[in-house]
């Protein structure tokens, strides 16, 4: 079992290379997060995306990467009068990606390219419960949840000016598995430099 193992990995070494490069990019973001018996929060956010592509071939490569977002957020409560509230937001992301195109590495001259992956997140965000008790009164209550969860992403990438500088469209998801079981749906578009 072993030397079959290593055979693989050693064919997988030689056929495809192994290289090694850092890529990053910036931009900004939109996510819709939503607890169990809470009115979903929209949440603008700064997002940082370092990548680190462990496995590079001429069209496409295979990398790991944190695309970190962190934010402010407002929530309309509709059992509050209609009021408002301004909170925070953090989503941290391990992916691991499937680039091919544009911006998968950085000698890929391509004008276009997409990517697709899958990994593990973590989110932390207020959020605006709503709740009856014995009574039949509804009240609601703000306060800090977080989650955790498998994380997936998919988006596109467009060259800009040279070869190593593009547009990316991300779309993401995150399904938390604890006992908070917040699902968070985000946007971002970034500027790979």
């Amino acid at each position: 079992m072993k030397k079959t193992a290593t055979l693989i990995l050693l064919f997988f070494i030689s056929a495809f290379g192994f290289s090694q490069s850092f890529m990053q990019g910036a931009g900004v973001a939109i996510f819709v997060a939503r607890i169990n018996n809470s009115d979903p929060s929209v949440v603008g956010g700064l997002t940082y995306s370092p990548r680190f592509n462990f496995v590079e071939m001429d069209n496409m490569s295979v990398s790991v990467g944190i695309p970190l977002t962190a934010g402010a957020s407002a929530y309309y409560n509709s059992m509050d009068q209609g009021n408002s509230s301004l909170s925070f937001m953090l989503n941290v992301p391990l992916m691991i990606n499937l680039n091919v195109g544009a911006g998968s590495t950085k000698e890929n001259e391509r004008r276009f390219g997409f990517f697709v992956g899958a990994g593990f997140g973590y989110h932390i965000g207020s959020f605006t419960t709503n709740t009856t008790d014995g009574y039949g009164d509804e009240f609601s209550s703000s306060s800090a949840k977080s989650s955790y969860g498998p994380a997936a992403n998919a988006g596109v990438r467009i060259a800009v000016g040279s070869h190593r500088k593009n547009i990316e469209i991300r779309l993401s998801y995150l399904k938390g598995i604890d006992v908070n079981s917040v699902n968070a749906y985000g946007v971002a578009t970034l500027f790979n430099f």
